[in-house]
């Protein structure tokens, strides 16, 4: 890598927001070291070399102990410091929770919430010491409601929110930068992969990655805490989330995320 060039540091970068992500910090000169679990992390990198810029992969688990260790053993092998750190992988589980599989469950809270824990702070240490830079978050503007049938997803959003949120405020004046990332549907392969394509948010009209990666990435580079992304109606529904009892928040959430809601 040309230590000349910053260095970015992308999860869930084969496809989807992460890989727009990445696709903005390669255009703007930065140097890439990519991971996702799954083998089109291969054709993201290649695509992703096409802006002129170094891009380092590795394919892993992060959802596993021995994965994230691994991811974040050679992230600090690097010859130099991470300059911005997107944490963007994750997934998400459909269905009631009595009803789901345990094992998928407990995957979903390893790889959004304990490996998003432990590579940033893997990571921040190395900023800390440097002085400088800057973290993304994607969260998603479900972090703000309680989520029937999606339950230990949005509180896997919400805890990324206010995680960042409380790290942002413990390295003020450090040169260090934390930013929230809060999509709305967007169109993606996640409600394939959760199973959620018969529920109206699955059927619904999504959101543009590359424009949610777009605002992220300003936000990110602007030094915002948050930015709620995508279409005027996930400002809207983020807005309302706050205004009303998590209650009356849940009950409008089961509408769009129960199963089988798309034909409702």
């Amino acid at each position: 890598m040309n230590n000349a060039r910053p260095l970015a540091v992308v999860t869930g970068a084969s496809s989807g927001i992460g890989y727009e992500l990445a696709a903005q910090f390669a255009r703007n000169g930065f140097d890439l070291f990519i991971l996702a679990e799954d083998q089109r992390l291969d054709e993201a990198a290649k695509r992703l070399s096409e802006y002129g810029t170094t891009v380092q992969k590795l394919q892993v688990d992060l959802a596993t102990s021995d994965g994230v260790r691994q991811a974040a053993e050679q992230i600090h092998s690097q010859s130099r410091t991470t300059d911005a750190l997107a944490i963007n992988a994750g997934v998400g589980v459909q269905g009631p929770f009595s009803e789901s599989s345990l094992d998928a469950q407990v995957n979903l809270v390893n790889l959004n919430v304990t490996s998003a824990v432990y590579l940033t702070h893997r990571v921040l240490q190395d900023m800390v010491a440097k002085g400088q830079g800057r973290i993304l978050f994607t969260s998603s503007i479900a972090a703000t409601a309680p989520g029937p049938f999606e339950a230990t997803y949005n509180a896997s959003k919400s805890f990324l929110k206010s995680f960042a949120a409380a790290i942002r405020n413990e390295l003020k004046d450090s040169g260090i930068t934390v930013t929230t990332l809060m999509p709305g549907e967007t169109d993606t392969d996640f409600f394939r992969r959760a199973g959620a394509e018969d529920t109206k948010l699955g059927a619904s009209k999504k959101d543009d990655p590359a424009e949610v990666a777009r605002e992220g990435y300003e936000a990110l580079m602007a030094g915002a805490d948050q930015v709620v992304a995508g279409s005027f109606k996930n400002k809207v529904q983020a807005t309302l989330s706050h205004l009303v009892p998590d209650s009356v928040a849940a009950e409008m959430h089961r509408k769009k995320s129960e199963p089988g809601s798309a034909n409702k």
